[in-house]
């Protein structure tokens, strides 16, 4: 493959990728972090170009999974060295600040389905972002988690089915509406 070639394959590459990639990466970690990981992926993406199959987009957010796991380590070393380092030379004492972050409005279907989602496993939770989010088929789930394409459409049924029960657990029991006593809610 000429120069041009190549350059010409990952421009098309880059079209391809780079938006639903850097969906991917910013629902899973911070803008500046995601940026990073989106200009690592794409590097990979043009050292191993050859190695690009046909549907890239599955092959593109391995890649992308990889570059995060590898930040998210080299965080957690760093976290761990600091430590240690206050534990030898601790700083001074502070002011602690005592503003308390606002919470958003828990009965809002967007919070139910997050708080249903992060009470789900890791795994089901992945494979329902990637399908949810990500938009990926059963044979790019299979391509992206490593398994069959029957394996990933059986574990995202599973994992739906697993959201569903979260999901109703937080509805509490269904047509249940509570009145006070002595009100004349006419909505009865």
């Amino acid at each position: 493959m000429t120069d041009i070639e190549r350059e010409k394959r990952m421009r098309d590459l880059v079209v391809l990728v780079a938006d639903p990639i850097r969906r991917y990466l910013h629902r899973r970690a911070d803008a500046a972090t995601a940026d990073d990981v989106l200009g690592d992926t794409l590097l990979v993406c043009w050292r191993r170009l050859d190695e690009v199959p046909a549907d890239a987009l599955p092959w593109a957010i391995v890649v992308a999974r990889q570059c995060l796991s590898n930040v998210r380590r080299a965080e957690r070393r760093r976290t761990r060295l600091i430590g240690r380092i206050i534990a030898i030379d601790p700083p001074p004492v502070a002011a602690q600040d005592n503003t308390a972050a606002s919470s958003g409005d828990s009965a809002t279907a967007t919070a139910r389905v997050s708080t249903a989602l992060a009470s789900l496993g890791r795994d089901d939770a992945e494979i329902l972002r990637l399908w949810a989010w990500d938009e990926l088929t059963s044979p790019q789930l299979a391509v992206v988690l490593d398994i069959s394409a029957n394996a990933a459409a059986i574990r995202l049924h599973r994992a739906k089915a697993r959201l569903k029960q979260e999901l109703l657990k937080s509805e509490g029991p269904t047509g249940h509406v509570s009145h006070d006593e002595g009100s004349t809610d006419a909505r009865r």
